[in-house]
C-alpha cells in the first residue's frame, strides 16, 4: 500500500515538500512507518524522535495499523510564548 503523509513546519522544511508518499506493505503500523521514513527521507531521521503523529485527524501509538485511505500527519513539537 502507499500512505500519504502530510508534514508541517520543519518536517516540511527538511524535505521540501508539504507531503510525502511512501510504499509500505498491507497492514503496517504507525511504527513501521516511522521507521522507514528515514530510509527514503534522511533529512527527516533527527526529527521523527519528537514528532506525534495523527491518524485520520486522532492521536495515533506506534501499534496502530495502518490503511491506504487513512489520513496521516506527522506533528512536530509546537513551542512558544
Amino acid at each position: 500500500m502507499t500512505v500519504t503523509v502530510e508534514l508541517f513546519a520543519v518536517l516540511r522544511q527538511a524535505v521540501n515538500a508539504s507531503e510525502v508518499s511512501i510504499a509500505l506493505p498491507d497492514g503496517a503500523t504507525v511504527g513501521q512507518l516511522l521507521s522507514h521514513l528515514p530510509k527514503t527521507y534522511p533529512a527527516l531521521a533527527p526529527l521523527l524522535q519528537s514528532v506525534s503523529v495523527a491518524v485520520n485527524m486522532s492521536y495515533a501509538k506506534a501499534d496502530d495499523v495502518l490503511t491506504e485511505a487513512d489520513q496521516v500527519a506527522l506533528i512536530p513539537p509546537v513551542s512558544g510564548g
